[in-house]
């Protein structure tokens, strides 16, 4: 599929309209479905999530590392990787996506849970663990959804999970130990390594990304760049979404049974999630806008801001506190919360991309066909 990368490259890329595969069309639908199964799977048949638990190396599910490699290697592979340097240059977007994920989200997240769950200490733990991990996997495919810079995506990507590997377990010292005591609060601790998070760094980002480039690299010079972006490109395209329908049925089957049983303290997680990702994608958007990103770059920053690494934050808090934690339950209530939203997001997007940011092409239709790559140029 055709993306425009950044506002310049818009003018060129409007002549082709697009139409969207049936697939791509009922996209909320599928992920609905997916999101029912694994509830449904999850709460009439409980040993699905022990099972889960004992496919797991490192504290990485495998299943869920299986999915998650499978949904992100087709994005990985569209990136054109001869741009990246050219994006890795754009200081503006760089310094913005710092601050707004090694700055702003930590202490969003720090605040809300503290100020919405000031009586459930475990799940306020849990939350603040979910805001420390920076999101290295599913916000490809949210970016490319919704139509953004899949370059700019992986520099940033990429840049999180360096950081993530310094700074996590640092950050998390400070959040649970340092700064509440400083406040008064009731202090917590965290026990991780920074080996752990580069091993899980290097299941969920290193391998897909190693996998897009060298294909690209190999694609492209055995074959050239026409045959590989018309026809391989489009033959890999739909795994995208069958890794994240497949991801997406695991993560909700993990909890199904709590999600029946214990509705009330779901919804007491979920609040201080839903103002989270709400305002870091707002708060992200409208820097971009500032900034003068174009629309392109500013939705890449605006989902990297809102999404987490739900996998690091589930394997920590397992890791800390056990499975059966309260702390546990928040980090999985993250995802069941953030693929709704995020997908909601992408909507939004759409939408500020055809009122808000009056320079990029106005598409025909939602353009949230971009996981399948099979669409048709109309004459």
């Amino acid at each position: 599929m055709t993306v425009a990368t950044s506002a310049e490259q818009a003018p060129i890329e409007a002549a082709a309209p697009r139409r969207l595969s049936a697939l791509d069309r009922w996209l909320p639908l599928w992920i609905a479905l997916a999101m029912g199964a694994g509830l449904l799977l999850g709460s009439t048949v409980p040993a699905v999530g022990a099972l889960l638990a004992q496919l797991e190396i490192g504290g990485i599910s495998l299943p869920i590392a299986l999915g998650l490699l499978v949904m992100m290697y087709p994005v990985l592979a569209k990136v054109r990787y001869d741009r990246v340097a050219a994006i890795a240059g754009d200081r503006r977007l760089l310094i913005s996506s710092l601050v707004l994920n090694w700055l702003v989200g930590p202490a969003l997240m720090f605040a809300l849970a503290w100020l919405l769950l000031p009586d459930l200490p475990e799940y306020r733990t849990g939350l603040i663990i979910v805001g420390l991990a920076r999101c290295i996997a599913m916000v490809v495919i949210w970016n490319d959804l919704a139509c953004g810079d899949r370059e700019a995506a992986a520099v940033l990507v990429a840049i999180n999970s360096v950081f993530q590997v310094v700074a996590f377990a640092v950050l998390g010292w400070f959040y649970l130990t340092v700064l509440p005591a400083w406040l008064g609060l009731e202090v917590q601790g965290l026990d991780i390594s920074m080996g752990e998070i580069a091993i899980n760094v290097l299941v969920f980002l290193g391998i897909p990304l190693a996998a897009g480039f060298a294909s690209r690299w190999i694609g492209e010079r055995t074959r050239g760049r026409q045959w590989y972006e018309g026809t391989y490109l489009p033959a890999v395209g739909p795994w995208a979404l069958y890794g994240l329908l497949f991801t997406i049925v695991l993560l909700f089957a993990l909890q199904g049974e709590n999600v029946v049983h214990r509705p009330l303290d779901v919804a007491r997680i979920a609040l201080p999630l839903l103002a989270y990702f709400a305002l870091m994608w707002s708060i992200g958007l409208v820097t971009g806008k500032s900034l003068r990103l174009g629309y392109a770059r500013s939705t890449t920053l605006a989902f990297t801001a809102a999404g987490n690494n739900f996998e690091l934050a589930i394997a920590v808090a397992i890791g800390t506190f056990g499975a059966a934690s309260g702390q546990a339950l928040a980090g999985v209530v993250g995802p069941l919360i953030e693929v709704p939203v995020l997908v909601g997001l992408v909507y939004v997007s759409l939408w500020a991309r055809r009122v808000w940011f009056r320079t990029d092409p106005v598409p025909s239709e939602p353009e949230v066909g971009s996981l399948s790559s099979r669409e048709r140029s109309t004459p």
